[in-house]
């Protein structure tokens, strides 16, 4: 029986499933790919196939979808290949809300046209494998949102994956459409089980650019933190700034500093003129003679991203001789630079073993370890799994997947009575906030709200008057509202910009570092970042910016960014609002596709707030055995 327009838009067909009549004889079909899988990865095809269905059918179609992925290297799901002949029907004749929806079912359905497309049951159109979608359930999902959508909604489209139905303006595009954007205080609560760091001693390195707050950090912390740096010029710059308790270029008084502080449980940092491969040796020479561990917390934070080229400095050479050698001979340069972290990761590994916690502070530390011969491969794991965990993959990939990211805001007036009214004003709005969430969201905002009021009396600033808080979507909405409400009134005295890191929720696909922890396979994706630049663009962003590189290195990263004007206005509250929403559910959305169940309790508490929002949510496998036996058959 023909199916009609009207049931291939009312979503997938499930009550009952349409059967399984495979392949049509009449039409040409694609090549039998060759994906050359292991079994972990045809393991993991199947788990992302069915997490479009609910559990009920996963046993009957599990089977099916293994011996597609077998017989044709793809899972198509010919069973929901609709018998509707696929053609440009006239655009009266879609059921929809808006025209705009009409013309976009027009479009797929021509180029799924079988006089159109290239193989019409694989859902290519042209060139051999350019699909429309990668597989019919996504055709169906696709036709049933546009189906539904209102002139203020836009569905997001992640190769083929249709994300959901996002808020937007009646002047946004109604689709946003991304295929194939490829590229290559939570730590001590995390490894030690608790929120006391008085004595704990951290030890990382670098104090250049961004990594500089790693010292004012660690005191805010209450614990020890131990910074080495072979460059004497920001060391001495953040000494001078208040960054940097102590500073100091002898190894015996770095030792000595460590143990006092560690025994009187003062919070203390101090940063170190020297390499931090002797530093690491070091403390394991303290510890083999005497018994005594005295780090408990390691990180890096050397710009391993550009390892030959000044981002790592080798031990044995000087700060100047680095930087002569890697001019003048830079075959010897990055000889030294991989004898030099294989020296790291030995001290490191004898540390870790006997107590100590170490992490990346994303994973272009291991990742070059890994490629100079260095042990760090974990046993057993992926492409982008270590044998320590990367920062952002172990704590900041939960914390990302509640909506929490770096949210900051520069007053414009350089006056720091503005910056202070704005603390407040934050810290207020996060309070308030705070009092009517679950008690893991809470720990985040009492995190932050405690870090917004120490903040003033730390002079954290340097240069503008700015200010950068952790917050989730709410917190940052509110914030941003707040700040603008405050202008409108003249309490404070002009406008402020707010804006974010790429190191965020939604802004950043970087498989070695923020979305290290997404595991359906789709961690080289670079979907999401383009998705956030182009959507920040029509909500209302003052500017966007879309970089590739950075954090850790060309090709292997996409980045994200907007800045915004708040000047008071209620075209900028409208602004915000719609943006700073769609900027943070972006990124939660992607990863509660990818299985993350805090990004999945999130997503759902944000659709119950706006009915707007429609995100795709995934049905887990509840029985492992269905993929045992179909992958056996």
């Amino acid at each position: 029986m023909m199916s009609s327009l009207k049931e291939i838009c009312s979503g997938l067909p499930l009550d009952p499933l349409p059967s399984n009549r495979g392949r049509d004889p009449d039409v040409p079909h694609a090549p039998i790919r060759t994906p050359n899988l292991t079994a972990e990865e045809k393991r993991l095809a199947l788990r992302n196939a069915l997490r479009y269905f609910p559990p009920s059918h996963h046993a009957t179609l599990a089977p099916e979808f293994a011996q597609e992925l077998w017989q044709y290297g793809h899972i198509y799901m010919y069973r929901f290949c609709p018998t509707l002949h696929m053609r440009a029907y006239p655009i009266d004749q879609y059921p929809c809300r808006t025209r705009q929806a009409a013309s976009i079912m027009l479009m797929i359905m021509n180029n799924l046209d079988p006089a159109v497309a290239q193989f019409p049951q694989e859902l290519v159109t042209y060139g051999g494998n350019g699909q429309v979608f990668s597989n019919w359930a996504q055709f169906h999902l696709v036709m049933h949102y546009l189906s539904e959508m209102t002139e203020e909604q836009t569905l997001v489209m992640y190769s083929g994956h249709p994300m959901g139905l996002f808020p937007s303006l009646p002047s946004s595009p109604r689709a946003i459409i991304t295929n194939g954007m490829l590229t290559v205080l939570n730590a001590g609560r995390r490894y030690l089980g608790s929120d006391d760091l008085r004595g704990r001693v951290l030890v990382t390195s670098g104090l250049g650019g961004m990594s500089g707050a790693q010292a004012k950090a660690a005191v805010i912390a209450g614990c020890i933190g131990v910074i080495a740096e072979v460059d004497e010029a920001p060391l001495r710059k953040r000494h001078e700034q208040g960054w940097l308790m102590e500073v100091t270029s002898s190894m015996d008084q770095c030792i000595k500093r460590i143990r006092e502080a560690k025994s009187s449980k003062t919070p203390l940092s101090l940063g170190f003129h020297g390499n931090i491969v002797d530093l690491w040796e070091r403390l394991l020479l303290e510890y083999e003679r005497t018994g005594e561990l005295l780090v408990d917390l390691g990180s890096d934070q050397t710009s391993l991203h550009n390892p030959y080229n000044g981002g790592y400095y080798p031990v044995r050479l000087s700060f100047h001789q680095a930087n002569q050698l890697m001019t003048t001979d830079p075959n010897r340069f990055r000889t030294m630079v991989q004898e030099s972290l294989r020296r790291q990761i030995k001290a490191i590994n004898k540390l870790s073993d006997a107590g100590m916690f170490f992490w990346d502070y994303g994973n272009a530390f291991l990742l070059e370890a890994q490629r100079a011969g260095a042990e760090v491969e974990k046993v057993g794991g992926g492409a982008t799994e270590f044998r320590y965990p990367s920062y952002v993959q172990h704590i900041m990939g939960d914390i990302f997947s509640l909506g929490f990211g770096p949210f900051r805001w520069v007053c414009t007036s350089g006056d720091p009575q503005d910056l202070s009214i704005t603390d407040n004003i934050a810290a207020t709005v996060l309070e308030e906030i705070s009092a009517s969430v679950n008690n893991q969201i809470r720990q985040q905002y009492n995190d932050n709200i405690r870090w917004i009021r120490e903040a003033g009396k730390h002079k954290m600033v340097v240069g503008s008057q700015a200010r950068i808080l952790y917050s989730d979507q709410k917190g940052r909405v509110c914030i941003a509202l707040a700040i603008n409400q405050a202008i409108a009134d003249g309490r404070v005295s002009a406008p402020v910009v707010i804006s974010r890191d790429h190191h965020d929720v939604s802004g950043t696909d970087s498989p070695f570092r923020e979305t290290s922890n997404v595991y359906d396979g789709s961690a080289f994706c670079a979907d999401m970042a383009v998705q956030n630049f182009v959507g920040d663009a029509f909500r209302g962003a003052t500017w966007v910016a879309l970089h590739n590189g950075g954090g850790v290195g060309w090709g292997e990263v996409m980045n994200g960014g907007f800045g915004l004007l708040l000047d008071g206005s209620e075209e900028a509250a409208k602004r915000a609002s719609l943006m700073l929403n769609w900027d943070v559910s972006n990124g939660v959305a992607r990863r509660c596709w990818s299985g993350n169940s805090n990004a999945y309790e999130t997503i759902q508490r944000t659709m119950e707030g706006n009915r707007q929002l429609r995100v795709t949510m995934p049905f887990p496998v509840q029985d492992e055995r269905v993929l045992d036996r179909a992958l056996q058959g």
